[in-house]
């Protein structure tokens, strides 16, 4: 398998990967594929990386800015991470997330939000922390990996691609 930088050819497999992979997810709007293309659209899509296995792309992951309290104080929203369902749990998602975070560390982020399932994301150093919410989120899917000693508190805002509501485009 090999991890690499999203081109201009992977978008349609990049946008099918998240309308497969997200099709059944309970908590899901079916909006992971227009956030990404939103979020590339606004120059907002930081890190896109997909897997690649045999020729194929079989996973996305995209990390975006994330704000605390309206200032950018260099923490990054790790989503949406998908993974073609005929693919999964192959550790092909937990891949494309270590080599996200590795390529978030290089350029000197201070650390990376989601909101996800704690169980499985605590394997890669996300913790939740009560300091840091999201309007409308338990506060337990809310979660951190700070790079750096400081932890900043407050309010965390996602770009607003992350807020689309069309279900196609």
């Amino acid at each position: 398998m090999i991890i690499r930088p999203e081109t201009a050819a992977d978008i349609p497999a990049i946008d099918r990967i998240n309308l497969e992979a997200f099709q059944n997810h309970p908590y899901s709007r079916q909006t992971e594929h227009l956030i990404v293309r939103a979020l590339r659209a606004s120059g907002a899509l930081t890190l896109s990386l997909v897997a690649e296995r045999e020729g194929q792309v079989v996973g996305h992951i995209a990390f975006s800015p994330a704000l605390i309290q309206g200032e950018d104080l260099g923490w990054y929203t790790l989503g949406p991470v998908a993974v073609l369902p005929s693919h999964q749990r192959q550790g092909i998602g937990a891949s494309l997330i270590r080599a996200g975070l590795d390529g978030l560390r290089s350029p000197g982020a201070n650390g990376c939000l989601l909101v996800g399932d704690p169980a499985y994301y605590i394997r890669f150093g996300f913790r939740h922390v009560p300091s840091l919410r999201i309007h409308e989120v338990p506060p337990e899917y809310v979660l951190c990996l700070p790079f750096t000693a400081d932890l900043p508190s407050g309010l965390v805002t996602h770009h607003p691609a992350f807020f689309t509501t069309a279900t196609r485009a």
